[in-house]
């Protein structure tokens, strides 16, 4: 199974076999659906057998593979089927999602913060830190920070390093929590302000997430804060 949206975030039809089908699950031999994982939700969309429409409900990843839930099934192993991605849903998750690498590099290079945890959903997103305090203000300092090197239109790239290369570049994973073992491992790249390992999907450049705005910021417990902030759009 190939996962070709690691490759390009901005594909919205591809052509693909169904290697595996069991009621309304099914795995292809490639695919563009991203799986709900990492904070970002999975993506939603449609496959086409000729005229025949199966609405894509839901995409978790499992072992080596991804999996998708139908509406219902009918699929079947060895079936030739045209895929359509939700654009909008897509697009606004990559969106959000390079916000959130933006947002975060600024807070931590501000305050030293990790990140404890994150989720991204359509009409906001929030981030944790590992931080002892802070306050309402300093943190709009940093979005408005943020939203100054989103407007600068910097360049978001992809590329895939040695795990043994990853470990030697400081700071590259700012989770905090462990990050398991594997031999290579795809890196996200905002242009002078950001290089984290991440897996998910990202616009090209930063102007294309436009501004984004804080809702609200709140403690949650001992040295973990929270951010949530939406785009403007």
């Amino acid at each position: 199974m190939k996962a070709i949206y690691l490759e390009n975030s901005y594909l919205m039809n591809f052509d693909a076999v169904v290697l595996e089908a069991s009621c309304e699950r099914i795995i292809l031999d490639r695919t563009a659906f991203y799986p709900q994982s990492g904070g970002q939700p999975s993506d939603h969309g449609a496959i086409f057998r000729g005229d025949e429409e199966f609405k894509v409900l839901q995409v978790e990843p499992s072992d080596e593979s991804i999996v998708l839930t139908l509406d219902h099934p009918g699929l079947n192993p060895g079936d030739r089927v045209h895929a359509s991605l939700d654009w909008e849903r897509r697009w606004r998750f990559m969106r959000s999602h390079t916000a959130c690498h933006v947002l975060s590099a600024v807070i931590f290079q501000e305050t030293g913060a990790k990140i404890t945890g994150n989720q991204i959903e359509f009409s906001r997103s929030r981030v944790d830190f590992n931080l002892e305090s802070f306050d309402k203000a300093r943190m709009s300092e940093y979005v408005e920070k943020a939203n100054r090197i989103l407007g600068e239109n910097r360049s978001v790239t992809t590329k895939i390093i040695p795990w043994a290369e990853a470990l030697a570049i400081p700071d590259l994973v700012r989770l905090a929590m462990d990050v398991p073992d594997r031999e290579e491992i795809r890196v996200v790249v905002v242009e002078g302000i950001d290089l984290q390992a991440c897996g998910g999907t990202h616009v090209k450049s930063t102007g294309e997430v436009g501004r984004i705005k804080m809702i609200k910021a709140e403690n949650k417990g001992k040295a973990n804060r929270r951010v949530y902030f939406a785009l403007e759009d």
